[in-house]
């Protein structure tokens, strides 16, 4: 695996705890030991990103490496959030993937009209969740190579 890779923290973004909890119970049945740091609307998405209240303090809301991020979120919608990201010089290099329900042509066009680097539609069994994330794993910590730490 990638070294740079291998410490990075994975920033996800859902609304839905119980998916949160199927995402991280399948990075540890991965055995993906990256830290994943949860936030469950698209306001603490870029609050957390820009370190804005909650998230003021750089340890803790260490820069992410990788984002996944779901689209149907309150507060701010992972399409408004992602337009926002790859708008920003200091934020636009981090890949963005989304790991949505929607299969809508719509969304996964203005997604990657947005600057997202990888559309996935959420699989609906544990088991195929696995494989997905062994897919995210393999590629974006063992194959790319992913800009530098970073403030």
């Amino acid at each position: 695996m990638n070294r740079s890779a291998e410490a990075i923290t994975i920033l996800v973004a859902d609304d839905d705890r119980e998916d949160c909890q199927l995402l991280e119970d399948a990075f540890r049945e991965s055995r993906i030991a990256n830290r994943l740091v949860f936030v469950h609307h698209g306001e603490d998405l870029t609050d957390y990103l820009w370190r804005r209240g909650r998230f003021a303090d750089p340890d803790s809301a260490p820069r992410p490496g990788l984002i996944l991020l779901d689209l149907n979120m309150p507060r701010k919608d992972g399409r408004e959030a992602l337009a926002e990201i790859k708008a920003d010089p200091s934020l636009r290099q981090i890949p963005v993937v989304v790991l949505t329900t929607s299969k809508a042509e719509e969304d996964i066009y203005r997604s990657y009209d947005l600057g997202v680097n990888s559309y996935i539609t959420k699989p609906v069994t544990f088991g195929a969740l696995v494989d997905v994330v062994k897919v995210i794993g393999g590629y974006w910590l063992g194959i790319v190579e992913l800009p530098g730490g970073g403030v």
